[in-house]
Parts: C-alpha cells; sequence; structure tokens
C-alpha cells in the first residue's frame, strides 16, 4: 500500500509561523514546474512499480494556487502507474480567499474528492496577525461552498495565540464547527525556527500561553469537537467516525509513502531494506535536477532497525489507537526492552500517561498528550 504526496511549493505571502517548505516568488514558471512534477513522478512509478494507491495529497505551499488542469493530469498520471483503490483519496489543501475559491468546482472536475482548507482563525484580528491574506467572510463562504462541493471537507485551525482565553477559544471553535466539517486538524500555535514569528519572540513581542493555560485551551479543543460528533484520533486531529484522513494515518502507521516535488520526504520499503528520501529544496534547482536526472533527490538513505522502531513510536504514540509492539518487533527485529525505556514505561504506566490497549498496542492517554514532547523523549530509545 502506497500513499502519494505532491508539494506545490509556491505561496502568495509567507505566514510568519510557517516553517513549512514555501517560497513566494513573483513570477514562477508553473508549466517548467508541472512537467518536473510529472516527470518526477514518472520516476516514481517505473522503479516502485504497480504499489496499491491508498491516497493522493496536494499539498504546499498553497497547491489552490495550480491549474486545475495541471492536477488533473498529476491525477491522472498516478492512476496510471499504480493500482489506485476504488476508493482512492485524493486531498488538495486550499486557501479560502476569494479568488482561490473559484477554481473548487475545477479541482473537483479533475479528481480532488476531500478539500483541506487552511482557516487558521474566524478572528479577524488574530487572522491579520497571523498573516493571512484571506477575511472571516471569505473563510465562511469557503467552509460553506466547499462542503456543497466535496464529499469530504476538513480545515485547520490555530490556538493557543498570545492572550487567547479559554471562552473565546470556545466560542470560535463552535462557530467553526456549526459551518462545517467532518474532520479538523487544531494546531497550537508554536515557534518554529526560521520563520518571523522566531525573531518576534526571540525580541519579547510574542507570549505564548503558559503550560496550564495551553493545558486548558486542550482539554476545552477536545470537548467542544466531541459535541459535534468528532474525536480525537491524532494528537492535533479531530474527525468523525470514518472520516479519518487516511493519507495522514499512513504517515502516522509508518506505512509506505512518497514524496515528489521540492523538498518532500517519503519512507519506501524496497529490496528488504525501508528508505528515507529527500528532495532538493530550492524549486529552481530541483527542477534544474529533474531535468537532467529525472529527480530531485538529494539523499536516499537505508534506515537502521533502530531508526525505524524509533520513528514508528514517536509517529504511532501520536494516534489515540497507539502502535502495535508486535509489528514492531517483527518488522525491526527489536524487542520492546531494545526499542523504549523500560524504566521511563512503567512510570508512565502507573502515572495515568500512557495504557495497553485490548489489542496489544501501547496508547498515550489524555494526560500523556499534554506532556507528549517530554514523554516521547524519555521513553524512546
Amino acid at each position: 500500500m502506497l500513499a502519494l504526496y505532491i508539494h506545490w511549493p509556491f505561496c502568495r505571502a509567507k505566514c510568519p509561523y510557517c516553517d513549512f517548505n514555501s517560497h513566494v516568488r513573483e513570477q514562477a514558471d508553473s508549466r517548467r514546474f508541472v512537467a518536473a512534477l510529472r516527470a518526477e513522478l514518472a520516476h516514481e512509478g517505473e522503479r516502485l512499480g504497480k504499489r496499491r494507491l491508498a491516497s493522493i495529497f496536494f499539498g504546499g505551499g498553497t497547491p489552490s494556487l495550480m491549474d486545475p488542469d495541471a492536477v488533473a493530469a498529476l491525477i491522472a498520471d498516478a492512476r496510471r502507474l499504480f493500482a489506485p483503490e476504488d476508493d482512492l483519496e485524493i486531498t488538495l489543501e486550499a486557501n479560502p480567499t476569494s479568488v482561490e475559491a473559484k477554481k473548487l468546482v475545477a479541482f473537483r472536475d479533475a479528481g480532488v474528492n476531500r478539500l483541506s482548507l487552511g482557516i487558521q482563525s474566524l478572528d479577524p484580528a488574530a487572522l491579520a496577525w497571523l498573516g493571512r491574506r484571506h477575511s472571516v467572510g471569505e473563510a465562511i463562504a469557503a467552509l460553506e461552498r466547499g462542503r456543497e462541493i466535496f464529499p469530504r471537507l476538513s480545515f485547520d485551525l490555530i490556538y493557543a495565540r498570545p492572550g487567547q482565553s479559554v471562552p473565546a477559544w470556545r466560542g470560535e471553535l463552535r462557530r467553526a464547527l456549526t459551518l462545517a466539517a467532518d474532520h479538523l486538524s487544531l494546531y497550537q500555535l508554536t515557534i518554529e525556527p526560521g520563520t518571523a514569528f522566531e525573531t518576534a519572540h526571540a525580541r519579547g513581542e510574542i507570549t505564548l500561553p503558559d503550560p496550564d493555560h495551553a493545558a486548558a485551551l486542550y482539554q476545552a479543543t477536545g470537548e467542544e469537537a466531541a459535541r459535534f460528533g468528532l474525536f480525537a484520533y491524532e494528537i492535533s486531529n479531530y474527525a468523525k467516525r470514518g472520516a479519518e484522513s487516511r493519507h495522514n494515518l499512513a504517515y502516522w502507521r509508518y506505512h509506505d509513502y512518497a514524496g515528489i516535488g521540492p523538498g518532500a520526504h517519503g519512507r519506501l520499503s524496497r529490496a528488504g531494506a525501508r528508505l528515507a528520501t529527500r528532495r532538493h529544496r530550492v524549486p529552481e534547482l530541483w527542477a534544474a535536477r529533474v531535468e537532467e536526472n529525472g529527480h530531485g533527490s538529494i539523499e536516499e538513505t537505508p534506515l537502521t532497525a533502530s531508526e525505524q522502531a524509533r520513528e514508528m513510536l514517536l509517529m504511532g504514540l501520536r494516534l489515540t489507537e497507539g502502535v502495535d509492539l508486535a509489528r514492531l518487533a517483527r518488522e525491526t527485529g527489536l524487542t520492546q526492552e531494545m526499542a523504549i525505556d523500560s524504566e521511563t514505561l512503567r512510570a508512565a504506566l502507573a502515572e495515568g500517561y500512557l495504557t495497553w490497549r485490548e489489542t496489544g498496542r501501547l496508547a498515550t492517554l489524555p494526560e500523556g498528550r499534554l506532556r507528549l514532547d517530554a514523554l516521547l523523549a524519555a521513553l524512546v530509545r
């Protein structure tokens, strides 16, 4: 089973919190970059063969800036190169500006069946502070239009913003949940290296909520989502039953995924090894490599058993379902004691941070999710 990620690196503006591989270009040669994406996809198809394809995800950057015909061509290529599942999930990330919202029907006709909208906030002041180029009205209109056009709809919000109260966040989240959707990605604001917010934070211009207040906001998030029938299946993602993102589950469950486009990463099983793949980050240099070699790879490294076990635990413990340690042992050859610090595990189970599911999975409980980063740092060898 394979998940396919396609990266479109261009944005109209760089948001101050964003550390993704996104680039602002006054003029980008779209035809060149689409041709390079198609060539790199053909290269992956040739070497991977007719693997079963479970999902396609157009991410970025801002893939809703793409021409819908280009999206249609890439989807058609993927369907021809691989063996698509009957219910192939095809997601496209979009910004809710009026210009991009006008293209939604064309993206559906191109084959997209799941829309992910980057709303980020329904508070006008917060939108401006976050550097978003859409208004609250445009966000609401895009949610309503997206719900009419696509069978599946998700959107993102950012919370734990400076000065944000629990009642204000509950009200904002309730308003959003009333408008849409079967899936939500709700992210606590973090200060990422290399961003404008990192510079502002170092100057003392940004103060994030203290841990207790952040925990209260996180708890309120789960409570409000549950009121609308959405459950937390991953630490930052909430969905109605059956509406989970199959593409992202491939990452968290540590299945194979191929990444094409500038800066895209992948994890692929080939010839008895599991490979970590990475493309060149700079769009123009990546395109030149593709034009010369058929691909823009700068790294394809076999992962050791310990590296695989570590990644499987770091990703899988984000999921409410947890990690199947029997599978970990089968695929890596490592026992539980070799992959996990036994003393930390005993303490985390006793404190109610972790639990054993009836299925034999090790899973994180709500109290553990509040301190997940620290827990994983101590637990995973």
